[in-house]
C-alpha cells in the first residue's frame, strides 16, 4: 500500500517520516509539526505505542498477556494489559454483532470467543480452552494508538501505515494506492482509517493466521478493503466482508460508520 500526500495550500508544517519493521511488516510513520524536533519526539512516542501492542498481544511470545491467556486453564482469572482487554472487548462486540462469524480463536481451539468472560477492570476468564490470535485487529489497534500518540504530542497531522492497515489525520489528504490487485485501487483519504484484508497474503506470520475461517471452520478466500473512523474497526470489518453474507456485512458497516470500497472473491454461502 503506497501513499502520496496532497497539499491544500503552500503554508504547511514540517514533515518527518520514518520506516521500521514491526508487527510482522514494514511500518511507516509520518508526522507534521511546527518543528522537526517536535515531529521526531512524536514519532518516538508512536513507536512506543506500536512496540507495546506487539509486546502484549503477540499470541506466543513470552511475557505477552495474550500468550498467558492462551495457556490458562478454564476458570482461571488472567490479568491483562488494558489495551489487550480493550481489543478483546471490541472483538467480543464484533463476534456478537456478526453472529459468531468474526472470531479470532483459531479453528483448533476447543472454545470460541463467546467462551471468554471479560472481567472488570482489566482481566479475563476463559470458560473453555482457547487459542486466540488477534492478528490484524491488533495491528489496526496499534495504528490507532500510534496515530493518537502523534496527536497528543502536538502534531498538526500524521500518517501511520502498517501494511494492510493505515490511518491519517490532519488537514492534508493522502492519495492511497492499494496494489496487489488486477486494477490498482487509488483514492484520497483524510481523517480516516483503511484496511485491506487478503486471505491469500503469503507474507503473514504463521502465528497470525486466525480469522481467515468461518465459524464452521472452513477456509476463507478473497480480498476486501474497508474505510472506517478507526483502523481497528476497518481491519475487523474487512475480514467480516470475507466471512459474512452481504446483508450481514452491510449491517456491520452501517453500525461502525464504515464503507466497503471493494471486495474480490465470492461471498460465503451460509444457506447450507
Amino acid at each position: 500500500m503506497r501513499t502520496t500526500t496532497v497539499h491544500a495550500g503552500d503554508a504547511r508544517p514540517e514533515t518527518v517520516s520514518r520506516l521500521r519493521v514491526a508487527l510482522g511488516t514494514f511500518v511507516a510513520i509520518e508526522a507534521e509539526a511546527r518543528a522537526p524536533r517536535l515531529a521526531e519526539a512524536a514519532i518516538a512516542a508512536a513507536w512506543d505505542a506500536i512496540v507495546t501492542v506487539e509486546r502484549v498481544m503477540h499470541p506466543e511470545r513470552a511475557g505477552s498477556c495474550l500468550a498467558v491467556l492462551n495457556d490458562a486453564a478454564p476458570g482461571t482469572r488472567v490479568e491483562l494489559h488494558p489495551w489487550t482487554w480493550e481489543v478483546l472487548q471490541i472483538s467480543r462486540e464484533l463476534h456478537a454483532a456478526s453472529d459468531g462469524a468474526f472470531d479470532p480463536c483459531l479453528p483448533g481451539s476447543a472454545g470460541r470467543l463467546d467462551a471468554l468472560e471479560l472481567l472488570a477492570p482489566h482481566a479475563a476468564r476463559p470458560l473453555e480452552r482457547l487459542r486466540i490470535d488477534l492478528g490484524g485487529i491488533a495491528k489496526g489497534y496499534a495504528v490507532d494508538r500510534a496515530l493518537e500518540a502523534l496527536r497528543l504530542a502536538g502534531c498538526a497531522g500524521g500518517l501511520v501505515n502498517a501494511g494492510g492497515d493505515l490511518a491519517v489525520f490532519g488537514e492534508r489528504s493522502h492519495l492511497i494506492h492499494c496494489g496487489g490487485t488486477p486494477e490498482e485501487l487509488v483514492f484520497e483519504l483524510a481523517n480516516a482509517a483503511l484496511a485491506t484484508s487478503d486471505a491469500a497474503e503469503p507474507r503473514r506470520p504463521p502465528e497470525h493466521r486466525g480469522l481467515y475461517h468461518g465459524n464452521d471452520g472452513r477456509s476463507i478466500t478473497g480480498r476486501a478493503t474497508v474505510i472506517a473512523p478507526r483502523a481497528v474497526w476497518a481491519d475487523a470489518l474487512a475480514k467480516c466482508a470475507l466471512v459474512c453474507v452481504p446483508q450481514q456485512c452491510a449491517a456491520l458497516l452501517a453500525r461502525y460508520d464504515a464503507r466497503l470500497l471493494r471486495t474480490q472473491g465470492p461471498a460465503p454461502d451460509r444457506s447450507a
